[in-house]
């Protein structure tokens, strides 16, 4: 994971690192994920990298989408509380928004890409 963060140095020279999050329901994030990337079903969470430099010096790095049903499913499955399960959620989007991704396509879960060693 750090190899994969270390390919965006540029983050190191903004004053500000702008994230927006949006709870959203399964309705919500099946639309979503349908127009963006042909998948009709719902997801835990989407993210979307903008990367917009600002003259402001502060980055807008792109938007992450959670879906609050399914961190309450997951949360029960996990045994987390439903805030530990949208913060892990939260985590996991910005990851991907960094450059992170999932070392096994299949493994789109956020404990796969979250617990990934940082070494």
């Amino acid at each position: 994971m750090a190899s994969q963060l270390s390919k965006k140095p540029y983050l190191n020279d903004k004053t500000n690192i702008l994230i927006n999050v949006t709870l959203c329901t399964d309705t919500e994030i099946t639309k979503q994920n349908k127009k963006y990337f042909s998948r009709d079903y719902p997801t835990d969470v989407l993210s979307f990298t903008f990367e917009d430099n600002r003259e402001d010096n502060s980055l807008y790095l792109g938007d992450v989408l959670v879906n609050k049903d399914q961190a309450g499913r997951q949360a029960e499955e996990y045994g987390n509380s439903v805030e530990e399960e949208i913060s892990e959620l939260v985590a996991h989007g910005i990851l991907h928004l960094l450059g992170v991704h999932h070392p096994d396509d299949d493994d789109h879960s956020v404990h796969g890409i979250a617990k990934e060693p940082t070494k």
